[in-house]
């Protein structure tokens, strides 16, 4: 993947310096409440810098993660997930570390990734899974676009218990309405 700026962030491949800082955030507790994981381990890190390292991005049914880094230092915050379900339709998700929630970035970052995806790679929809009590999640993909279009009731073993998970989507053509009322995307290529 060719990396997007935008004002203050850098969306990228991951590099071996990310390794402590994305092991600390996918270790911290509190980051990984609504996640797939309890536990992230120093051997949990390695094997999927290994694997990203192999990774093709668009590459349909495979998951491709994307570094979400502060512009003027190059370091790592968070990342965004991308599920290539097939040639037309992804699934996102993302983390980001603690110290760095409640200040748009990932607001910033998903932007700049669904007008690449949209755009220049002519995706049709765009979907996201989320745990309900995920308030914040939800926020955000609202604030982005997307429209809830279920709730699946216990529909996933999580963390010891059943657990219910809202689908969110959003179609090219809603996100060209929604980008041409707005101002112009924030993304620059990078310099």
């Amino acid at each position: 993947m060719t990396p997007i700026e935008t004002p203050r962030l850098r969306l990228r491949a991951f590099a071996a310096r990310d390794l402590e800082a994305f092991l600390a955030y996918r270790a911290d507790p509190e980051v990984a409440r609504y996640q797939g994981w309890s536990e992230y381990t120093r051997a949990d890190a390695e094997a999927f810098f290994s694997n990203q390292a192999r990774a093709e991005f668009g590459a349909p049914g495979q998951w491709y993660q994307v570094g979400v880094a502060e512009r003027a230092s190059d370091a790592l915050l968070g990342d965004c997930a991308l599920h290539f379900l097939d040639e037309r339709q992804v699934e996102l998700g993302f983390t980001l570390a603690r110290a760095h929630q409640g200040r748009g970035y990932m607001s910033e970052a998903a932007r700049a990734l669904l007008g690449l995806l949209f755009g220049e790679l002519e995706t049709h929809r765009v979907s996201a899974r989320l745990d309900v009590r995920n308030l914040a999640c939800a926020k955000l993909l609202e604030r982005l676009g997307f429209r809830r279009e279920g709730h699946l009731r216990q529909n996933v073993f999580f963390k010891g218990a059943w657990g219910d998970e809202y689908l969110y989507a959003l179609l090219a053509e809603e996100w060209t309405a929604s980008s041409s009322s707005s101002e112009p995307s924030a993304a620059t290529p990078p310099s």
